[in-house]
């Protein structure tokens, strides 16, 4: 199998051909370096992308295995290419955040930890990838960089604010990437480019390293075409991190291994009332798909699940306008209209709001930890619909009239609210041409439980992640 043919597959069967000798990690990131030469003009998934350290990585891999200076079965993601969100560190690169106003700051001087991780499980960075501004959107339209372009229909979103990160594995470009989820900004772009996508529980990942957006709502998280890609992924990137105050120091929870349990033994519900009340049609049929495929037959509600997403945003503003406040007092002009105007608005907003919030925010918490206690997983849409165009400004919803870019994360931001661990889930067939995604969405810590779940829906054929054909 070619290194062509070999990057439009599993991560898995990557770092496997390199470690049996049939590949080398050379030839994977030439081969992801040409698809991204060949593609991205159309895509514009990339800000950077490291050619030259790229390839330094990749033959220094190549070298040490050709020395047996290096156990390759230690390695889970030898010579497997990835790229990263640009408010990620990478040694060398401005982190720009999608802004503007961060090109006059330095280049990194080091990696941030996750990137580092990645790197130390045998993966090789091939750039960064574009963004909402701040990361405070849903679409990557971005005013800076261009808009990204959804793979599977150039002429829609990607979704965001990690558009790049979806969008670069549904070219495929990558296999992998790393994005972050404040409000949704893993699980939109996953459901609307078609690939699978994790927010594991909050302080679980560090996320010094990066530049952030809500302190107290910040994941870091990664993307995959393939379930145990994403599980390995995230195994590789565990592990506490004192300089970020909201890691939480816990032990090391393997989730590759439990895989193969799929369902069995777990307790799954419909997540019903707002989540049915607020998706369309194809995303109540994606829904309905994977519960019938899984023989679930329970729905269960969540009460005041719009008081939390309001909730969300007055937290989003506020911490967010509070951060980029001296640049909106000094250089207005040089945010993207939109994000300037919500980071404007939040700086104002009253403390007794704020404070509102918070305890919106840990009641609702107490609420979902009450419905754990008697289901382990459960079932909702993603996105209230299919990627819409580039440069939508409404949508329609069960005959309401929406704003098309804060609506995308009508279902994503009450769970962010509450930190749980979410996998996003790519359906086909609902929609002629498009994908959808589901949220399997399990208690704090159990990662293991949404990627069970996920790999069974994917070897059932309900979910999957195919490379658009660009």
């Amino acid at each position: 199998m070619t290194a062509d043919s070999l990057l439009q597959g599993s991560a898995t069967a990557m770092s496997d051909a390199v470690r049996s000798g049939r590949s080398t990690a050379t030839a994977l990131t030439q081969a992801s370096l040409a698809r991204i030469e060949a593609t991205d003009g159309r895509v514009n998934a990339f800000t950077d992308v490291t050619t030259r350290r790229a390839l330094d990585a990749a033959a220094a891999l190549d070298r040490r295995l050709a020395a047996g200076d290096v156990d390759a079965h230690g390695l889970p993601l030898l010579g497997v290419p990835f790229a990263v969100k640009n408010l990620f560190d990478v040694a060398g690169l401005t982190t720009l955040a999608g802004s503007k106003i961060e090109r006059g700051q330095p280049p990194a001087t080091a990696d941030g930890p996750l990137v580092a991780r990645l790197e130390a499980a045998g993966a090789v960075l091939v750039g960064a990838l574009n963004m909402d501004e701040y990361a405070y959107g849903f679409t990557t339209e971005n005013s800076h960089e261009g808009p990204c372009h959804n793979p599977h229909d150039l002429t829609r979103i990607a979704g965001g604010s990690s558009g790049g990160s979806a969008a670069a594995i549904a070219a495929g470009q990558v296999p992998l990437t790393l994005g972050s989820d404040t409000n949704g900004s893993i699980r939109v772009p996953s459901s609307l480019c078609g690939t699978f996508g994790l927010k594991p529980t909050y302080g679980r990942l560090p996320r010094n390293g990066s530049y952030p957006f809500v302190a107290s709502l910040d994941h870091l998280g990664p993307f995959a075409r393939d379930v145990h890609d994403l599980a390995l992924t995230y195994d590789a990137l565990q592990g506490f991190d004192a300089r970020d105050p909201g890691c939480v120091q816990r032990a090391f929870e393997p989730t590759a291994g439990s895989l193969a349990l799929g369902a069995d033994g777990l307790r799954i519900a419909v997540l019903g009332g707002y989540f049915h009340d607020h998706a369309d049609d194809m995303a109540r049929a994606a829904v309905a798909r994977a519960a019938q495929a899984l023989g679930v037959m329970r729905t269960v509600e969540l009460p005041k699940v719009a008081h939390a997403r309001a909730a969300a945003f007055v937290i989003s503003n506020s911490e967010g306008g509070t951060l980029h406040l001296p640049d909106l007092r000094t250089r207005p002009q040089d945010f993207e209209p939109l994000s300037r105007d919500r980071f404007m608005a939040g700086a104002l907003l009253p403390a007794a709001w704020v404070h509102n919030a918070q305890r919106v925010r840990r009641w609702f918490a107490l609420r979902a930890a009450e419905l754990f206690e008697d289901v382990d997983v459960l079932i909702a849409p993603a996105t209230p619909c299919v990627a819409p165009p580039i440069g939508t400004e409404w949508i329609e919803l069960n005959g309401q009239r929406l704003p098309a870019r804060p609506s995308l994360g009508l279902l994503t931001q009450p769970i962010s609210c509450i930190g749980l661990p979410v996998c996003a889930v790519p359906v086909w067939g609902v929609h002629a041409t498009l994908p959808i995604g589901l949220q399997l969405i399990a208690a704090p810590w159990r990662e293991d439980c949404v990627l069970r779940v996920a790999h069974q829906l994917q070897q059932l054929g309900v979910a999957s992640s195919p490379v658009a054909a660009l």
